[in-house]
């Protein structure tokens, strides 16, 4: 027996870092080491790197490959707005036919926004070769949506749903009437009059899409709707023609697509509504902004904006980019962003967010990011990549949709032929297989998805959680365990100096070596003991071949002495054992750091006891996570009597103390491990530098949005507020979205695994048919905007 292997497939791709042939052996060596490559040339002249690998490798897999050797795939994201899709077999050929298209490394389609979410190969692709895929695929590539055009699309909708309402209504209410006695059905030319335009004019959407679906050897719900509704009305032209005019099935065919426009109609009202949030985001850059140049104040387009530029935001103004105060103090509404409720104060120095409302002040901002770097575009561009993406739930749908048009029509076909054969009444026959080709419904299974997605991450976003990615909500409702960082995360993240006591010399001795090695240094413990040195009055002397140890502490010289400030176990590792001399200050809960000459030999001079506050809401947030049966664990680089003191403040269940940055992704790797035959999944929250590789390491990295941009990148997941019981908001509008996503999926095969075979068996008419089938994708959509309401507690 022989079998047929699909061959390899090659990809040119562009890199961005080479500079000569070592560079090229460098990228030649890591693309050929990844997993599926099976031989990989560079181009050095053109820069491009030619793989070629397994059938089903996908070239973006590369990209952290080439990250990690120092190098970079040159690849621009784009989102598409496509015209003419309307059901889950519909993503999947245009799916299909965007990979296609050289340079395209990645497609996800999403029918509830009508988006296409690419990444192509070079900095300034062109998009013509993607708009012509689409045209013979049967689809149209159209400008990004704005909400006006939206709006003015779903009238046209609604005209034409109400135009075939009124032409159906004269041919099918006479039925309703028949049960009371009333026979006032139209002539069969009245019929065929009212009936012509629903069909042929209302409902040419549905033969164009169809055609274009045959065409390419699909097909698709426009297709099933065309073939059944064009059954009907030729089988009545026929009775018609042959003088059966009691026997006519207009009024099936008109209503079926009247019945069809409607639910479509609906539909697309409640995507637009699922994804207002997202919507509301974009709108809140405003399009002018006052600028101050050369003395003059300059009314300038929000594009035109440069870093550096003087923005004057008067009061009630949005801030058109992100900027620091540069004049003035005042209140700032950030709720929009944030979901932060109250106003938060701003002064000189104080970073401000594009968007955000002034309050009743007069404010100069000097302007740090502008356009797409912004915070705002950065958090759109976020929700929408969540909302484009698919979790691994939808698998499934994608499965059977590729081949539920194919089967339903076999079914229709055996339908048909089952009925006459055995009855020998064609009619009923036709009718009982245009019932079939009705009720069936991708769209119901292509909405199931991403409907709630756009719905529960756009009131995320609203809420101040920005979900970065899909698989993120999946990963978040099957959580066991929730690691916290300590300072900065759990904690104010503002220590205090409360003890300086000197071994050798005078507090003041201490306080000016200590402060001269953490000079210029913006760790939290760094800024506390220059604080406490300004108070004092203490000068501080200058600071040589000062460097960070990473977890330990720092080292210098100063005034020819070397030293070093940092933590106990550093001491002891130094030679010089601090013992339990401070054993009273740690167990009260404080950080305690040691500093140490190191010449002539290894000397303890004092130490220093630092206290920080837990956040005001910080022991709510914990209980609130043990409430939903989550298993909480403290994860901090200070002592273990500090990390103690806080996890019995705020009800911590597990401390793990003194573990320094590169040991924390270690640590989260060991929480995971097997607990009685199942691996747990771990929760990571952290706000820092040090974070970032536990970030990512953890099954759900979760980011405080007033820490580090490195920390943000790492996690799925960023609080803008920083208020850390945004923890346990963001895993319940998780599970809450998971959960209707399960419930859609189920309705979705509910209403075709039983409307299908009711509809073979004769149980139900092309009306009903059509009605059911409007039904599902209204129930399904509807059901995931029920998420709108979800509100932070």
């Amino acid at each position: 027996m022989t079998v047929n292997t699909p061959p390899p497939t090659s990809f040119s791709l562009p890199v961005d870092g080479m500079s000569c042939a070592s560079c090229v052996a460098r990228v030649e060596k890591a693309a050929a080491a990844a997993p599926g490559v099976l031989s990989a040339t560079v181009n050095l002249a053109n820069e491009t790197l030619t793989v070629t690998a397994a059938p089903a490798f996908q070239p973006l897999s590369l990209s952290p490959v080439l990250n990690k050797a120092g190098y970079a795939l040159a690849t621009t994201p784009q989102t598409l707005a496509i015209e003419g899709m309307s059901c889950a077999s519909c993503v999947a050929r245009v799916e299909k036919a965007l990979q296609a298209v050289p340079g395209v490394l990645q497609a996800r389609v999403n029918l509830a926004s009508e988006t296409a979410a690419v990444v192509l190969a070079g900095h300034a692709p062109d998009i013509a070769p993607l708009a012509a895929a689409l045209q013979r695929a049967g689809y149209t590539l159209r400008a990004d949506a704005a909400a006006a055009p939206a709006r003015r699309r779903a009238l046209g909708e609604g005209a034409r749903v109400a135009l075939a309402a009124l032409l159906s209504a004269p041919l099918v209410l006479p039925m309703l009437a028949m049960p009371f006695g009333v026979h006032a059905m139209l002539p069969g030319a009245w019929q065929l009059a009212l009936a012509t335009p629903v069909q042929f004019w209302l409902g040419a959407r549905f033969y164009r899409a169809g055609w274009g679906a045959l065409r390419n050897g699909a097909g698709n719900m426009d297709l099933l709707v065309a073939t059944g509704t064009s059954a009907a009305f030729g089988l009545s032209l026929w009775q018609l023609w042959a003088g059966q005019g009691h026997a006519l099935y207009f009024e099936s065919a008109a209503v079926v697509i009247t019945l069809v426009l409607l639910g479509k109609w609906l539909e697309a009202r409640a995507r637009r509504e699922a994804s207002a949030a997202l919507r509301a985001l974009q709108a809140l850059r405003p399009a002018r902004a006052t600028v101050e140049r050369a003395g003059a104040a300059l009314d300038v387009a929000s594009e035109e904006l440069a870093v550096g530029d003087l923005l004057i935001v008067r009061p009630g103004e949005r801030f058109a980019a992100d900027g620091t105060v540069a004049e003035g103090e005042g209140e700032v509404d950030e709720s929009l962003i944030t979901g932060e409720s109250l106003p938060v104060p701003r002064g000189v120095g104080d970073r401000v967010t594009g968007g955000a409302v002034n309050g009743a002040s007069l404010l100069k901002v000097r302007v740090t990011a502008v356009g797409a770097e912004t915070a705002l575009a950065r958090i759109v561009r976020l929700v929408a990549s969540a909302q484009a993406g698919k979790p691994p739930i939808q698998r499934l749908a994608d499965r059977v949709s590729a081949v539920f048009v194919p089967v339903v029509g076999a079914i229709a076909l055996i339908t048909l032929l089952g009925w006459g054969l055995a009855t020998g009444d064609w009619t009923t026959a036709t009718l009982n297989a245009v019932a079939v080709l009705v009720i069936a419904c991708p769209c119901a299974l292509g909405l199931a998805t991403p409907a709630a997605l756009i719905a529960g991450t756009g009131v995320a976003a609203r809420q101040g959680i920005v979900i970065q990615d899909a698989l993120a909500l999946e990963v978040a409702q099957g959580l066991d365990i929730v690691a916290f960082d300590k300072t900065g995360t759990l904690t104010e993240g503002r220590p205090r100096l409360v003890q300086a006591e000197a071994l050798e010399g005078d507090r003041h001795a201490l306080l000016a070596a200590a402060a001269a090695l953490q000079a210029g240094s913006e760790h939290p413990l760094a800024r506390a003991v220059l604080a406490a040195a300004a108070e004092a009055g203490v000068a501080v002397p200058p600071a040589q071949r000062l460097r960070a140890v990473p977890g330990r502490g720092m080292v210098g010289e100063v005034n020819g002495m070397g030293l070093r400030l940092g933590s106990a176990r550093w001491m002891a590792e130094s030679g010089a054992d601090p013992g339990a001399a401070v054993s009273d200050a740690q167990a009260g809960g404080r950080t305690v750091a040691w500093l140490m000459a190191t010449q002539p030999a290894p000397q303890l001079l004092g130490w220093l006891a630092f206290a920080d506050t837990a956040k005001p809401h910080a022991a709510e947030a914990v209980s609130q996570l043990r409430a939903m049966g989550l298993r909480t664990v403290l994860v901090s680089g200070d002592t273990r009597a500090s990390a103690e003191a806080l996890a019995r403040e705020v009800g911590i269940d597990e401390v793990h103390a003194e573990v320094l940055p590169a040991d924390k992704a270690a640590l989260v790797a060991r929480l995971q491990k097997a607990d009685g035959g199942r691996s747990r999944r771990v929760a990571m929250v952290g706000d820092g530098l040090n974070d970032a590789p536990a970030l990512a390491a953890a099954d759900l990295g979760i980011a405080m949005g007033q820490g580090t941009d490195v920390a943000m990148h790492a996690a799925a997941v960023t609080l803008l507020r920083g208020d850390v019981r945004g923890v346990a908001q963001a895993i319940d509008i998780s599970r809450r979205t998971v959960t209707k996503i399960r419930q859609n999926l189920f309705w979705a095969f509910a209403f075709n695994s039983v409307g299908i075979p009711m509809a073979a068996f004769g149980a139900l008419s092309p009306v009903i048919a059509g009605a059911a089938m409007a039904l599902s994708s209204v129930t399904v959509v509807s059901n995931a905007l029920l998420l709108s309401r979800w509100r932070a507690r």
